[in-house]
């Protein structure tokens, strides 16, 4: 399995950022890490070995990037700018990172996917930018961030504005009329797996239900006990991706 280590300086986040690809063909995969993981994390947690396999006989190239959760959800900044900080990190995975897949793989549309704060990361950035991917799968995820629990709390801390709405898809998936937006997102195939004792099981099935109702048949996969570990995820890329 070819493995290769790559960074530059973005200067759409002023800082350099890390990744790294597994692989030299086959589907392409943009793995977002969890909350405020890094680049490596999915690999020293042998979540890349379950699926060395299909990476080394070419039929995927997975491209894991680096978080940048500690300046943007999880850092001490104003919610506002929390926001706008992850709307950097957006524009650095458009306009940075999918041209560098799409340098080294001409396979086409991506497969988006991570775990925990990753799955949202890739739901979201796959409702907003449908025309990038053709398949999401999410992991242990919720996908309103204002939502809390006993251990996950509202990263925003009860701020709201427009940045916000728009970028929490359980919300702003539920008001979306634009047909032209929602056939592109129809061509998506979404994935959402969660424990059945996750804290975010009811956004998982409140959130599947949104978009059965806009006609994209997501498939729901509810696992026994919370899931929300590496254990599991190992299991779950093996299955889904």
């Amino acid at each position: 399995m070819e493995r290769e280590y790559a960074k530059w300086y973005s200067n759409l986040l002023n800082k350099e950022m890390e990744l790294l690809v597994f692989g030299h063909a086959g589907t392409p995969v943009l793995f977002f890490p969890t909350r405020t993981a890094r680049f490596f994390d999915y690999e020293n947690w042998k979540v890349i070995e379950a699926i060395r396999p299909r990476i080394a006989n070419g039929e995927l190239q997975v491209f894991c990037v680096d978080s940048y959760d500690s300046e943007s959800f999880y850092s001490c900044n104003h919610p506002s700018q929390k926001i706008i900080k992850h709307l950097a990190y957006e524009n650095y995975i458009l306009q940075e990172v999918i041209p560098f897949i799409f340098s080294k793989n001409s396979n086409g549309k991506i497969l988006v996917t991570g775990c925990s704060l990753g799955g949202y990361h890739a739901v979201n950035i796959a409702m907003r930018h449908p025309q990038y991917f053709y398949k999401v799968v999410s992991m242990s995820a919720r996908y309103d961030l204002t939502l809390s629990s006993c251990r996950f709390p509202d990263l925003l801390n009860g701020y709201f504005d427009e940045n916000v709405y728009y970028n929490m898809p359980s919300r702003f998936m539920q008001n979306l009329t634009d047909d032209h937006i929602l056939n592109k997102v129809r061509d998506i195939k979404v994935t959402l797996v969660v424990g059945n004792e996750d804290p975010f099981l009811f956004n998982n099935e409140q959130f599947a239900e949104t978009l059965w109702h806009k006609q994209l048949n997501p498939e729901l996969i509810v696992w026994d006990g919370e899931a929300h570990r590496a254990y599991y995820w190992r299991r779950m890329v093996q299955l889904y991706l």
